[in-house]
C-alpha cells in the first residue's frame, strides 16, 4: 500500500454551493496514509476508517439518494455528485461524526473524481 495518497471529491453543478457552505473542495478530503483512510467533508461529516477494518470497496452506480451529507444506521452516503460513487464497507463498524454528532459507520459511500484509484489502492 502507498504510503500516502490523496482522492478528491467530485463534485457535481451543487459545488458551488456545497463551497458556500464550507463543503466544497477547499475543506473536504479523503486521504489514505499509514494505514488510515481519512475522510472528512468540510464541518458536517468526518471519520478515521483502519485499513485492516474495510472489508470490501467496489464502485457503485444508480441514484444516489441525494447530495451532501445522508445516512442512517451506518449506512452515510457523503458525495458532492451523483458520478463516482464508490461503497467503503466495515467491520467492525467505526465512529464517525456528523455536524458534531457521533455516529457508527458500516458502509460509506463516497463520490470522487477517481473512484478507480481508491479502488485500487485499497486492494494493496
Amino acid at each position: 500500500m502507498a504510503t500516502s495518497a490523496t482522492f478528491r471529491f467530485s463534485y457535481g453543478v451543487f459545488r458551488p454551493l456545497l463551497s458556500l457552505l464550507g463543503m466544497g473542495p477547499m475543506f473536504s478530503r479523503v486521504e489514505l496514509e499509514s494505514g488510515t483512510l481519512r475522510v472528512r467533508m468540510g464541518w458536517a461529516f468526518g471519520t478515521s476508517i483502519p485499513v485492516h477494518q474495510i472489508t470490501a470497496v467496489e464502485p457503485r452506480s444508480g441514484l444516489a439518494g441525494g447530495i451532501g451529507v445522508h445516512g442512517f444506521r451506518g449506512r452515510w452516503l457523503v458525495n458532492g455528485a451523483t458520478t463516482g460513487l464508490v461503497a467503503i464497507t466495515v467491520d467492525p463498524p467505526v465512529r464517525a461524526a456528523v455536524i458534531g454528532f457521533p455516529v457508527s459507520l458500516r458502509v460509506l459511500t463516497l463520490s470522487l473524481e477517481d473512484p478507480d484509484a481508491l479502488v485500487a489502492a485499497l486492494a494493496r
